[in-house]
């Protein structure tokens, strides 16, 4: 049986990204990349949209020797996409266009591998409010993107408790933040 987790970066106040601001906010370290590096080299299946898909894949393709890039390459990805038609152009990726819970769920049941997302934020929204999601993660950037910052992460999810498994600094200002999920019905106490 197989785990799942989902990943973030994400500013202070909760933005995936920001107008005109560098990639990790200008903001990523040695011990950060480092990290990244670890991670890439475990063996785990990469899940996606498709629009992390076509970004990535472009990125891909503009720079295959970066070494991160690589390793992401090499990897199996799994796109949940009623967009994109196959065959998909990079390399170990296969596409789902079917019920991405469902494909997850199967998935959880009959690999060993460890599943991962990489952005998406629909996707792991809908995988949450399922409750298949085992692990979820969040690096911490310390700023505040309040005018520029786009792709609000959490808006739209249900009520979530949280319980700290993991937590770490990275190059003395990025915060690893890691729990397991936990999804209500509503507010605790509300309903009893």
């Amino acid at each position: 049986m197989s785990s799942l987790m989902v990943d973030f970066i994400i500013s202070l106040d909760g933005y995936a990204a920001a107008d005109d601001w560098p990639g990790y906010w200008g903001m990523e370290g040695p011990e950060y990349f480092a990290w990244l590096k670890e991670g890439a080299e475990h063996e785990h299946t990469a899940l996606m949209g498709a629009t992390t898909y076509r970004v990535m894949s472009e990125v891909a393709a503009e720079i295959p020797d970066d070494p991160g890039i690589a390793a992401l390459t090499a990897m199996p990805k799994v796109v949940f996409s009623s967009t994109l038609e196959a065959p998909l152009s990079w390399a170990n990726t296969e596409l789902v266009d079917g019920d991405s819970v469902e494909a997850v769920r199967s998935m959880k049941r009959h690999d060993s591998r460890p599943l991962r997302t990489i952005g998406s934020l629909s996707l792991c929204r809908s995988l949450l409010e399922a409750g298949v999601v085992d692990r979820f993660r969040v690096v911490v950037f310390p700023v505040i993107t309040g005018a520029t910052g786009r792709d609000r992460i959490f808006d739209g999810y249900p009520d979530i408790t949280l319980d700290l498994v993991d937590s770490r600094t990275f190059d003395g200002r990025l915060q690893l933040l890691e729990y397991v999920p936990t999804v209500l019905d509503g507010p605790p106490g509300v309903g009893d």
